[in-house]
Formats: C-alpha cells, structure tokens, sequence
C-alpha cells in the first residue's frame, strides 16, 4: 500500500538528514511529513482517483463510474500541492497545510466509518491502511506542529 511505503520513506529520510546535517528533529519530520505525506501522497491519490478511478473504487468497496471520485481526486491534488509548496514556504503555511490536510483525512476516516457501519464494507481500500493513516497521519502532524510552533518559536 502506498501509505505504508510513504509513511517509511518520510521516517528514512527524515532520520538520514536530522543524523547526517543535524538538523533541527522536529522542523525535519514536520518539513518532510508535509512534503511526502501531504504532498506525494496527495499527488498519488490525484492520480489514483483521476486516472484509475474504476479499480481505486474497487478498492473502496465503492461502485466504479461514481463522478464524486473526480471531485476527490481535485481534493487531493489541492492538499498535494500544498504539502509540496510546504518545501519553500513555512511557518503559517505549514498551518494552514495541516489544518487543510487534517479536515479532509479526519472527515474521510469519518465517512469510512460511516462505511463500514452501514454498508459493512471492510474492504481494503475502506477499512485497510489507508483508513489507519486518514486517522494517524492528521495526528501526527498536528502534535509535530503544536511542538513546532510553541511560544518561543512563534515569530
């Protein structure tokens, strides 16, 4: 699944640079946690959406042709471009990105819930990894992002 290899290549490098530049260990993961969490992953899922619309929703459990798929996928690639850009503007931005990117993966792990209530779709797509990281990855960068931005950071 491309969470889990986002998920491992964002730790590997982030560890890589803090290890091999010394640089500041939280700014590092929030910085490359946007930048391949929120931005590759966004991309990725524009694509998936967009271009393999019928075996994404597969995935899902969801029935293929449904054009919500192509709004999802514009959800996507705005929240990608926004991780990306995160590269080159910080701070507020950086706030912003994660409060974008947390609305839309904490609202999706509530319709997948929703979901798997109702419909008892336990599909890959719907219940498997993607679901775990729509809840943990908003976490993870919201708790990076209070430690980042604490008072005596503020600028």
């Amino acid at each position: 699944m491309h969470v889990i290899f986002l998920f491992v290549l964002w730790v590997i490098l982030a560890i890589m640079q803090i290890v091999l530049s010394g640089s500041d260990a939280i700014e590092t993961l929030l910085m490359d946690g946007l930048i391949i969490m929120v931005g590759l992953g966004g991309l990725y899922s524009f694509i998936g959406h967009l271009f393999f619309s019928g075996k994404v929703a597969v995935s899902i459990g969801w029935p293929q042709g449904n054009p919500f798929q192509s709004e999802v996928a514009m959800a996507n690639l705005a929240i990608g471009v926004l991780g990306i850009l995160s590269y080159w503007i910080h701070y507020y931005f950086w706030i912003a990105t994660v409060v974008a990117f947390s609305v839309f993966m904490l609202g999706t792990a509530c319709i997948h819930i929703r979901d798997m209530r109702k419909s008892k779709n336990f599909t890959t797509g719907n219940a498997g990894p993607v679901f775990f990281a729509d809840i943990g990855m908003p976490l993870i960068l919201i708790i990076l992002l209070v430690i980042y931005i604490r008072p005596t950071r503020i600028q």
